[in-house]
């Protein structure tokens, strides 16, 4: 869960400024098949179990996305390979390691029924680590699902995690290797690194987090461009019976793509909310605290995880009521859309389906859920032609011209995958 970004006078005065090293810089997401292992890598890596949510543990899946941050550290003494850890002493000589970047994980639910979770994750991710079971026989349909999403968002840095070793033979193991690497062929991942580790036992998890700082680089960002931040999601942190004078603003999390928020800020937060004339109108406020993994900062820029406290009613913002929302300066954010204009790319297939089904052309009445950024929306089909599709959105999104969105449909009662659209 995303941090509060308000805290106690005491606890400020306690808090040190964190050196840069240790503030996140990137998000990197953790995808694959159900049961693959993704909450248990995130813990190895990071000493946190991501599934806090009580429908979760009941269940013992993702539902929600998950988030933890953890430094990777470097031996300065013997360099050999695999020299990396999560902590400031060597594992292999004991020596003094130095902090090489903080990174947040973004842990995808991999269920089928929970596809349009994962894709809103993806708009918030830098990078990937696809997670795939060396016990079963690869791909697995959310395996293919999840990687055509992030080919869908344009999640070129990936790593894959053949995860499980440690339950299967070598010869099984090198089997499932041959089938991940003929999968992979003439994917976005086609030239990823594929570690062997045992997340369960935590093996090898020193060469994935070589893989990882190889791999996955810190983008460049811009700072001088207009902040435009996803929510992922928002909440109420005010106890059942705090006095009216006591009460704390709404607070929102999720992640700055690029430029730059300062305490004190006006921001916009698009579509908002519904009025009395079930119209949305945009919610304009004000920056009262940033939080950067655990501590409070006068400004943020893109990278990690950020929580920003502001001056609205906390009841717009509980239970995650402005989850999918877009934050920026007033004025200079994308417009409001209840239709969308788009030009179709489908696949040949339908992803993530056992069977294989081909997809069918859209047709005008077809019901389909539409992924923008972290939005997701339902909407009807009104014209459909190979140049363009118009779609009537029974939720509004913030996209302009150019963007991409996810096109999934019903098949089989669940929502599939089935291409992407570009506004137009």
């Amino acid at each position: 869960m995303i941090g509060f970004p308000e805290k106690s006078k005491q606890r400020k005065e306690k808090q040190k400024k964190l050196p840069a090293a240790f503030l996140p810089e990137v998000n990197i997401g953790l995808v694959g098949h159900v049961d693959h292992g993704k909450t248990t890598l995130t813990e190895a890596l990071t000493g946190k179990w991501t599934d806090t949510h009580s429908e979760e543990i009941k269940r013992g899946i993702s539902i929600r996305l998950g988030y933890a941050e953890v430094t990777f550290y470097k031996c300065q003494k013997c360099r050999s390979p695999g020299c990396y850890g999560t902590n400031d002493k060597c594992i292999k000589c004991f020596g003094k390691c130095k902090p090489t970047r903080t990174v947040s994980f973004v842990d995808a639910p991999g269920h089928e029924t929970l596809m349009s979770t994962v894709l809103s994750g993806s708009a918030l991710m830098d990078g990937a680590l696809l997670v795939i079971g060396a016990d079963e026989p690869c791909p697995q349909p959310q395996t293919r699902e999840h990687l055509t999403a992030l080919e869908i968002v344009g999640i070129k840095n990936i790593v894959v995690v053949q995860n499980k070793i440690d339950i299967v033979d070598k010869k099984q193991a090198k089997e499932n290797y041959n089938q991940i690497k003929a999968f992979l062929k003439g994917s976005i991942a086609e030239k990823a690194p594929i570690i062997p580790v045992s997340a369960q036992q935590k093996i090898n998890i020193d060469a994935l987090i070589q893989a990882i700082e190889e791999t996955i680089k810190t983008p460049k960002r811009d700072l001088k461009k207009e902040p435009r931040m996803f929510v992922a999601r928002s909440f109420d942190i005010n106890k059942p019976g705090t006095p009216v004078k006591k009460l704390k603003g709404g607070v929102i999390g999720g992640s700055l793509v690029q430029g730059q928020l300062k305490v004190g800020d006006k921001i916009e937060i698009r579509p908002g909310v519904k009025d009395k004339t079930d119209e949305f109108r945009p919610l304009v406020t004000k920056i009262t605290g940033l939080q950067r993994a655990m501590q409070d900062v006068e400004k943020a820029g893109p990278g990690g995880l950020l929580g920003v406290s502001t001056k609205l009613d906390p009841s717009l913002t509980k239970s995650d009521a402005l989850a999918g929302s877009i934050v920026g300066i007033p004025g200079k954010l994308p417009p409001v859309l209840n239709e969308v204009s788009m030009k179709a790319s489908l696949m040949e297939r339908v992803v993530g389906s056992k069977e294989e089904i081909s997809v069918e052309e859209i047709k005008t009445g077809d019901v389909l859920m539409l992924t923008a950024g972290v939005a997701r929306t339902v909407g009807a089909v009104t014209s459909a032609s190979k140049e363009k599709t118009i779609v009537k959105l029974k939720l509004p999104i913030c996209c302009e011209s150019g963007d991409r969105i996810a096109i999934s449909r019903q098949v089989g009662g669940r929502w599939r995958l089935i291409g992407y659209g570009e506004i137009i």
